[in-house]
Formats: structure tokens, C-alpha cells, sequence
């Protein structure tokens, strides 16, 4: 029987997890020392009281779980021998699946029968999201193990997001945005424009001064790039922007016509380096 996970850093939540079957692997971030588990230690994630404490100038981090954590999530179904798929976030933007790659080496030693497979998403947050989804969708279309693998091996590069930050001092002190400027961040009203490169990383692609030429950036984007677009989930996802978020969707169908949006919120891990007030769009494309 096959077995599917996912993680909380590709804002599934318990609800749509188990609308699909997927096993949900929770991500932590820390505030003041204080290590939290996304719905292990709280059940509904509320966005709005999250993104205002950072707005108050707090600035959580993030941290890998163990190989004895993995072990944990895994190993009941390595016992039963039931085929795993874990569709994940993107391997470059961390060093958490060293230590999962050491739990599944030890768990195929104790049982050599299980097969286990993974599904990259080269993302984080709503892309990873979009893609989760599509994955959900073929199982429960019926698909096998090997056709979801031969999907994702052409399809997760034709997953584009493009987004904007609010405020820089996040992105700064995570380092995780490659070509990013540092003192970016003191020129004022001016959005830096990231999207997620094929090798699973967030690059820096410009700068757009002020919000509305941001949300213009990521509208024209979907017409520039989008591939049957009206055939997939286009997701925005923001950090406590609903608003902001809505228009982007309105200016998009004003654009391109009716859309299969949907509004997500981006979980509190990824967005303890993102902050609060950004927004992107995910769609499924020509190319990232």
C-alpha cells in the first residue's frame, strides 16, 4: 500500500493533509528560545497573530528536525512495508534531509522490503503547496507509485512562483535569497522580486519601486510564462496580506480571464524569513 507524506513548510494543513491521506512532518521555528511545532503543539495555525508579532520586531528562527525524529514518522510503515512517498521542500534550501537520509538508510537496513521515494518540489511554501496538491490529486485518481514519479520528473520544473518581500530584514539575516543586496533594505518603497529557481533556491530577479509595481511585476509574469494555466491552481500565497493578495487575484482575471485561485497562507516556519506583507504567485508554466 503506498503511504504519502508531506511537511508543514509546504503549508498543507491537517485539514487538506487529510483530504489526500498524506502524514504531515512538522517543521519548528523558535521565539525566544521557545521551539514550536506546527500542529503538534497548536491545532490551527493563526496567521494574523503570528505575522504581528514579527511586525513587533521579533525575529524567530528556524532549525532541521533529527534523524530520531524521522525515524519516528517513518518507521511504522517501513515496519508494515507499505510503499512511502514524501513530496518535501526543497533539499537546497536546507540540511534537514541529511538527517533524513540517515533514518531512511538506517530503517532499509532493518527493512530492506520498503520501498521509500521522494518527490522534491524545489520549493517552499505555495509552490511546494501547488505541487502537493497535484501529487494528492493523482492518488487519488488512482495513479501508481511509478506514474506520480514519472509525472513529477517533467512536471515540478512547470511550476513557476514569483513574490515580493515587505521588509528585508528577514530575508537578510536568513540568508537564503542568493543575489540579494544587502542594503537593499534601506532604499525606500522598494519591494525586492524573488522567485524559486529550478535548483530549488529563492533568487533575487529585480527590484520594483513601490507595492503596485510589485503586484504589476507578478501579474505580467503569469502571462509572460504560464503554461494551461486555467487548468491548474493558480495559489497566492502571502504572510498576512489578505488584501493585498485578493487584489493580485482581481488584477489577474481582470487580465487573463476567470482563474482556479486559491488563497494561501504561508505557514509560520518559511515565514520567520519572508515577514509579514508578502505576497506571490505560484502557476503552472513553460519553464521556472
Amino acid at each position: 500500500m503506498l503511504k504519502i507524506y508531506t511537511d508543514t513548510d509546504t503549508d498543507i494543513t491537517p485539514a487538506i493533509a487529510a483530504e489526500y491521506g498524506y502524514k504531515l512532518i512538522s517543521m519548528p521555528y523558535s521565539i525566544d528560545a521557545k521551539t514550536t511545532y506546527p500542529y503538534v503543539d497548536f491545532e490551527t495555525f493563526d496567521a494574523h497573530a503570528f505575522y504581528d508579532v514579527l511586525r513587533g520586531g521579533v525575529l524567530p528562527t528556524t532549525s532541521a528536525i533529527s534523524k530520531d525524529q524521522y525515524i519516528n514518522y517513518f518507521s511504522r510503515d517501513f515496519m508494515e512495508g507499505n510503499d512511502i512517498l514524501y513530496v518535501h521542500f526543497s533539499r537546497a534550501m536546507t540540511n534537514t534531509f541529511d538527517a533524513m537520509d540517515q533514518a531512511v538508510a538506517e530503517l532499509k537496513d532493518k527493512y530492506p522490503g520498503t520501498r521509500f521515494e521522494e518527490i522534491d518540489t524545489k520549493g517552499i511554501t505555495t509552490i511546494s503547496y501547488n505541487i502537493v496538491r497535484e501529487v494528492g490529486d493523482l492518488c487519488k485518481a488512482g495513479k501508481t507509485l511509478d506514474e506520480i514519479l514519472e509525472w513529477a520528473r517533467t512536471e515540478v520544473d512547470k511550476f513557476a512562483m514569483y513574490f515580493f518581500a515587505d521588509d528585508l530584514k528577514f530575508f537578510r539575516r536568513s540568508g537564503r535569497v542568493s543575489g540579494l543586496a544587502a542594503t537593499m533594505g534601506t532604499l525606500i518603497g522598494v519591494r525586492p522580486l524573488i522567485h524559486m529557481s529550478q535548483e530549488g533556491k529563492m533568487v533575487s530577479v529585480g527590484t520594483a519601486k513601490g507595492r503596485m509595481k510589485a503586484m504589476e511585476y507578478l501579474v505580467d509574469k503569469v502571462g509572460e510564462l504560464g503554461d494551461e494555466v486555467q487548468k491548474h491552481r493558480v495559489c497566492i500565497g502571502h504572510s498576512d496580506a489578505p488584501e493585498i493578495a485578493r487584489e493580485v487575484g482581481k488584477m489577474l482575471e481582470e487580465k487573463y480571464g476567470k482563474l482556479p485561485i486559491e488563497y494561501v497562507d504561508v505557514n509560520p516556519t518559511a515565514g520567520s524569513h519572508c515577514g509579514p506583507n508578502g505576497v506571490g504567485v505560484c502557476f503552472h508554466a513553460k519553464r521556472r
